[in-house]
């Protein structure tokens, strides 16, 4: 019970660093803004959904399983972007939709996609390891 707790806290201590992060890298301004804004976030984003996953299906199994579907879910979501249907034009208007769903389709975001979902995945094994040694 007690490495659940630590598990989780683990976990929402994360989730509470890389949100703001993932964020900031939309609306930062200054050098490399262009590749902060439109690149980067795709490791944060890749890294949140990995965390969040993992924090209500918290097992060994899910640290490889987790990241491998958050990367085909993210790819998937990529190619919507490409489609512009009524519908997901509305689901994409307001910020928190922009930020789920994307708006402009670009191959070199699979890159930041792969490195997310790696980055996700040690993260999520460093999370497990540290929790279970306390």
């Amino acid at each position: 019970m007690r490495s659940s707790l630590s598990l989780r806290l683990w976990i929402a201590l994360s989730l509470i660093a890389i949100i703001p992060i993932g964020l900031y890298s939309k609306f930062y301004r200054g050098w490399g803004q262009d590749w902060v804004n439109n690149s980067s976030g795709g490791i944060f984003y890749e890294i949140f959904w990995c965390l969040l996953f993992f924090y209500f299906f918290p097992t060994a199994q899910n640290i490889s399983r987790i990241p491998l579907g958050v990367f085909l879910a993210t790819c998937t979501f990529e190619f919507l972007q490409l489609w512009h249907p009524p519908f997901l034009e509305r689901l994409r208007s307001p910020l928190l939709g922009r930020l789920i769903l994307g708006t402009t389709f670009a191959w070199s975001d699979f890159i930041y996609y792969v490195l997310g979902s790696l980055l996700g995945w040690l993260w999520l094994r460093t999370i497990w390891r540290k929790a279970r040694c306390q």
